[in-house]
């Protein structure tokens, strides 16, 4: 059996786990650049755009080389749009939202408020049509995406005092990502602050920042936050599933013959599915650290989540009334993702509720 053979009907994992690499004689040897909006310190993150590399490196059998550049070493972590619109790279890693200043629609495909949950928007994306909808947004922006990895429903943040009501939230200086987010949490009194996740820990010891929130107990373990910020709430009704992308120069992609093109589809979906699996992984173990150094968890007060919920849709009102291509977005992904509630109640979340009230 020849070595195409063998992938056709191995598939991806089984050509990983043979380490077979399928020819590429119809193209010479390919170098990409590929810049990150995240620190190497984010290993889950950052080690995605990392695994994609190695996948592709490994696929190839070494005639398709892709260097990884964490945030700042070839452009500032919000450059990579520009970057790639310009031709400057030929990949990127990012999470779409940062780009809300140009387009508020680059919110879809990462997370806005009451969104999907990471297995929800992989469905959207690959079945339903989240990405042939984004794809043609980003067409505008000379790039083509692929799934990077999800975080998963992230926290609700650290917050140095206790939050009882909506009015707790009023006058509240935090510290939050890109996104429609921003716009709601504005609507609730909050004053919304935007730094690096570096100059947190300070702003929060000073009393300059009084809430921050970021990723979840695996990433923020690491920032420290829990020593300047006590109070840790969930759920991040914001982020109920955060969508990584592959930001991919439509030009230089089109320019691989359609085996690299394979390989590099297949090289996301194996980066993809490694990272959320480690954020899966590490959250609960990270959370069990958090608790025992005197971490006090919170859920949301359902007023406050309500108040969050309405203040959202609006949001979303506004902007369906400035863009008919949001609405059409933005209302497509609803109509799935109301599919999607429905099964749930009959699977994993009776399920899932179920199982958190036994004894393991």
């Amino acid at each position: 059996m020849d070595r195409r053979s063998v992938i056709k009907h191995a598939g991806i994992a089984g050509v990983l786990a043979a380490g077979i690499a399928p020819a590429a004689h119809a193209q010479a040897t390919v170098r990409w650049r590929l810049a990150s909006s995240f620190p190497k310190s984010l290993d889950t993150i950052f080690g995605s755009a990392e695994m994609f590399a190695k996948t592709v490196r490994a696929l190839s059998g070494g005639k398709f080389e892709v260097s990884v550049h964490a945030a700042g070493e070839l452009m500032p972590a919000f450059g990579v749009v520009d970057a790639l619109q310009s031709g400057t790279i030929e990949m990127a890693q990012t999470a779409p939202y940062y780009f809300t200043g140009k387009n508020s629609i680059f919110a879809f495909g990462c997370a806005v408020p009451f969104g999907l949950t990471a297995r929800q928007m992989d469905a959207w994306m690959d079945h339903g049509n989240g990405r042939k909808l984004m794809d043609a947004f980003y067409a505008n922006y000379n790039i083509k995406s692929r799934s990077a990895g999800n975080t998963g429903t992230q926290m609700g943040g650290w917050y140095r005092k206790e939050l009882k009501t909506v009015a707790d939230l009023k006058g509240l200086k935090m510290r939050m990502g890109g996104g429609l987010f921003g716009e709601a949490m504005q609507k609730l009194g909050v004053v919304a602050q935007n730094m690096p996740a570096g100059d947190v820990y300070q702003a929060l010891e000073k009393g300059t920042l009084d809430a921050t929130e970021f990723v979840g107990p695996y990433d923020d373990e690491k920032l420290g936050f829990n020593k300047v910020a006590p109070f840790y709430y969930y759920p991040g009704w914001w982020e109920g599933g955060a969508e990584l992308e592959f930001f991919i120069n439509a030009k230089a992609y089109a320019a691989l013959t359609p085996e690299f093109q394979a390989i590099v589809d297949a090289a996301t979906t194996v980066a993809a599915r490694d990272m959320t699996a480690k954020y899966d992984a590490f959250n609960p173990v990270a959370l069990k650290r958090l608790v025992a150094a005197k971490t006090q968890l919170k859920a949301f007060p359902k007023e406050i989540m309500d108040a969050g919920y309405k203040a959202s849709m609006e949001v979303f009102a506004e902007h369906e009334a400035k863009s008919a291509e949001f609405k059409t977005i933005h209302q497509d992904m609803r109509a799935f993702q109301r599919d999607q509630l429905l099964w749930a109640r009959y699977s994993e979340l009776r399920f899932d509720n179920y199982m958190t009230g036994v004894k393991l």
